[in-house]
């Protein structure tokens, strides 16, 4: 037995580790009181700067030592001179490493490494990018230091191209960089913009155009060149080839398909003299009621309330108002409207003739390229190649769900309405490989299924929306519809008319039968709506029906089928809520 190790027992050594932990929270619990205690009498001298950086070794997100020691620092400027100043701003920084090194994710060290270079009379930019190297190197997808190192390139004026082979170099290196990916996304639009073209519109008008046509849609430019679009396409398919189930590339490549945000402008302007409304659409929501909108009707300012649709949003691409009583609604007389949007420094104008009783002026769908853009001869050659290589990837990997939804997007980009029949066939064979996203991917279908018919009805130049049996779960795009009067969403799986359908002022008709709707929420407020058929959906209570209160016009109703139809006594309730319907069906 003798000259043997004696061991110590698992109890033995759980009770040394907790004396341990204790002894080292009583120091701890010590240094922060005896901190704070100076903080209180406002010392900021050289013990407390001690004090902080003590518990910091141990505790790099103590959010309020942080701050403490910033107010140190700025003292200590004020007392020292610049040489020395800058050797205490480098000593700070040679700590913030060693907080670093224990936590490398901290935000407070990293928030305060930036201050600090900004603090400092001389900073080494080349050390600080030096370090976020070292550190992606060990985490390539650390976001903190993702932040600090953009805050080091545009304090320092690092060249944008130099940063693009940084990226080069990191995906070169791991191809599933999720993070460098996205930088290359922020970097391109800068080194390679996107040329705007010159606008050419071609409004549609319910009228013939007025001498001044109204403004065209341009795009921001976030998008890039075509010559260096085509390379990118390239490289990101070397990766999804590597390894098609990285998600990282595939995110890229959508972004790459992606179309370029529309600016800010008017797209509608609709007038009608029936309740001498004036509705305004917007390429993007916003709030009418802060962006100096202002109405000029036959050269005179109108002092106009707006409200929005839906009624209890803030930012909306729809905007409604009503004119002062008799100032359009004497069908004789002519009228020549222009809104203005200060704010962006846009106008359109719209004319009501002799005769009519509404207006209109819009740039339609196709116009904006608003579902699509608009592909040159070698972008298209290149997409249609793309979509050649991701079929022969598909034939390789069957159930790769990235591979198949990038197929669809490719075919969005050449075709919409071509590639229809194969689109949706892609997207039955996503919901059975990716079950768990079954909903997002019939949403996304149902988007795709709305652009194309509404693609369909303006190449018509009908005001009739019509997509019964397409399954669909969702309704979107709803205030490219505004002038639509009859509207078919029979035999689909929508559960809820959702509140942007006010939008739609002009609406007449709405048949909805065979769906599984609960929820009415988006009939209010729908001026010249006339019959709604709701047959074989799921009302079951008499407040699902209020909103068709705020309909005036509502002649025809048609809930049979639904569970609310058996209700005792709802034929007399329903003459009491809604009295100018004289056609119920129950």
């Amino acid at each position: 037995m003798h000259g043997r190790v004696k061991l110590k027992s698992t109890a033995q050594q759980e009770e040394e580790k907790k004396k341990e932990r204790e002894k080292k929270l009583k120091v701890y619990v010590a240094t922060r009181d005896a901190c704070f205690s100076k903080r209180k009498e406002g010392a900021m001298d050289d013990e407390a700067l001690q004090l902080t950086q003590q518990l910091l070794s141990a505790n790099p997100d103590f959010a309020t030592l942080w701050n403490y020691r910033r107010e140190i620092l700025m003292h200590l400027e004020t007392v020292k001179e610049e040489g020395d100043v800058q050797k205490q701003y480098d000593a700070e920084l040679a700590f913030l490493e060693t907080c670093l090194r224990v936590n490398p994710k901290s935000y407070g060290c990293w928030y305060h490494r930036g201050w600090v270079c900004g603090r400092q009379p001389r900073p080494n930019w080349s050390r600080e990018l030096s370090l976020c190297d070292e550190c992606l190197a060990l985490d390539d997808r650390n976001f903190h230091c993702w932040d600090y190192r953009r805050m080091v390139v545009k304090a320092s004026g690092v060249p944008v191209d130099q940063e693009l082979q940084f990226t080069d170099r990191l995906i070169g290196s791991n191809f599933s960089n999720y993070s460098s990916w996205h930088y290359r996304s922020t970097l391109l639009p800068l080194l390679h913009p996107e040329s705007p073209e010159p606008p050419t519109p071609t409004p549609a008008c319910a009228h013939p155009p007025t001498n001044s046509p109204p403004n065209s849609p341009h795009t921001h430019s976030h998008r890039v060149c075509e010559e260096q679009l085509l390379k990118e396409y390239e490289l990101v398919q070397n990766a999804f080839f590597t390894d098609p189930n990285d998600q990282s590339a595939w995110f890229y490549y959508r972004w790459l398909l992606g179309r370029a945000e529309r600016e800010e402008m008017i797209s509608c302007v609709y007038m009608s003299r029936e309740g001498e409304r004036v509705v305004v659409a917007f390429s993007r929501p916003v709030n009418a009621q802060a962006v100096g909108l202002m109405l000029v009707l036959d050269g005179q300012l109108q002092r106009v309330e707006w409200r929005s649709a839906p009624p209890s949003a803030r930012h909306t691409p729809v905007w409604i108002c009503e004119l002062p009583p008799g100032t359009i609604s004497d069908i004789n007389n002519e009228h020549n409207l222009t809104v203005h949007w200060t704010e962006k420094h846009t106008q359109r104008e719209c004319a009501l003739y002799t005769g009519r009783a509404e207006s209109w002026c819009r740039d339609s769908a196709t116009d904006q390229e608003l579902f699509r853009s608009e592909l040159s001869v070698e972008k298209t050659s290149v997409l249609q190649s793309e979509l050649q290589s991701c079929n022969q990837l598909l034939e390789l990997e069957p159930e790769n769900k990235w591979c198949l939804l990038t197929i669809v997007l490719l075919m969005r980009a050449l075709d919409p309405l071509g590639y229809e029949k194969e689109t949706l066939t892609h997207f039955q064979k996503l919901k059975e490989v990716d079950s768990m996203r079954t909903n997002y991917y019939s949403d996304l279908c149902s988007k795709f299924m709305i652009e194309n018919t509404i693609l369909k009805m303006e190449y018509a130049e009908v005001r009739v929306f019509s997509i019964s049996e397409k399954n669909l779960t969702t309704l979107c795009h709803l205030d490219q519809l505004l002038l639509v009067t009859h509207m078919n969403l029979c035999t689909n799986q929508l559960s809820r008319i959702p509140p942007q359908f006010s939008m739609l002022q002009c609406l007449e008709v709405l048949e909805v039968d065979d769906n599984v709707i609960e929820s009415l929420e988006g009939l209010h407020n729908l001026p010249k709506l006339e019959e709604v058929s709701l047959k074989n959906n799921q009302i079951s209570k008499f407040s699902q029906l209020r909103p068709l209160a705020s309909c005036p016009k509502l002649t025809r109703l048609d809930i049979r089928g639904n569970p609310i139809a058996q209700t005792d006594n709802i034929a007399a309730e329903l003459a009491e809520l809604l009295p100018s319907v004289t056609d119920l069906m129950l």
